[in-house]
């Protein structure tokens, strides 16, 4: 028995000294100006308000934790139905760039987004799209596979005048990206599932739908693809070099990632509680 243990003991120093530390380099990526200017204007509020925040980060390597934020840009709108300027500026340091004056987008106006940084011009261009309301948010019985899903009733009614696209933000990063190709002019009901453990309940949660262009409906369906519902927001990391719809009008191999898009929004709050 003494001499299985001896051997046993031996056996553990001889595997441990075989271990070897192995450094893997990864290729570093020069960091791309990424650029999220999503603007939500909240056409059912009493008044009209906007959301028109162009937020401005650095890529950053696979295995950084941060991803910097932009604090040294030049950001303004052109209104290029009369060539007015709306200037931006990041008041609180934090990569958030904000109109200097109040702004609400209008209807049938295109407008041309500007970001200068380092000597780079990058713009893009967006009008901005109609929407229509949430007709309700539920909160149902129904789980899934796990049975720690909240079930989230979801209706609303499509304007059959019109190809149209949406996008849903169920919150804690849940998307969701429809178009009316089969519900063209109908109400449409749908139910959605969120993990419990993301939501401390009893809470109110903010559904968000907004109109989008068919080309941010696909822009955002690959970005939700490759960035996962869980990866804490799609425009928190950029995977790979999804080409949004600005352009590096300084030197085009040199092209931003993100996008500039411009949406009417409606909000619905719904109280949210544990179900037995």
């Amino acid at each position: 028995m003494k001499n299985i243990k001896i051997i046993f003991f031996s056996l553990i120093l001889f595997f441990a000294s075989c271990e070897k530390v192995v450094d893997i380099d990864v290729p570093t990526i020069p960091p791309k100006l990424i650029i999220d200017a999503s603007f939500e204007v909240f056409f059912d509020e009493n008044p009209v308000i906007a959301n028109t925040i162009v937020k401005l980060k650095l890529s950053a390597d696979y295995f950084d934790e941060t991803i910097p934020v932009v604090t040294n840009a030049t950001v303004f709108l052109t209104n290029l139905s009369d060539n007015t300027i709306i200037n931006f500026a990041d008041v609180n340091l934090d990569g958030n760039y904000k109109p200097t004056s109040s702004f609400i987008p209008q209807d049938n106006i295109e407008y041309e987004l500007t970001v200068i940084h380092n000597n780079q011009t990058y713009k893009g261009k967006a009008t901005k799209v109609k929407s229509t309301v949430i007709n309700y948010v539920n909160q149902g019985n129904r789980t899934l596979f796990t049975g720690d899903e909240i079930e989230l009733k979801t209706s609303f009614t499509d304007d059959g005048a019109k190809e149209n696209f949406y996008l849903f933000n169920f919150g804690f990063n849940n998307y969701v990206t429809i178009e009316d190709k089969f519900l063209n002019g109908s109400e449409y009901n749908f139910s959605y599932y969120i993990d419990m453990e993301k939501v401390a309940l009893p809470s109110t949660l903010v559904v968000t739908l907004s109109g989008v262009t068919k080309e941010y409906y696909s822009y955002f369906r690959v970005l939700i693809d490759q960035s996962g519902q869980n990866a804490g927001g799609p425009f928190q990391s950029v995977p790979s070099s999804l080409l949004g719809n600005m352009i590096n009008t300084t030197n085009e191999n040199n092209f931003p990632l993100g996008y500039f898009h411009i949406g009417e929004s409606d909000t619905f709050s719904i109280d949210l509680v544990k179900k037995n």
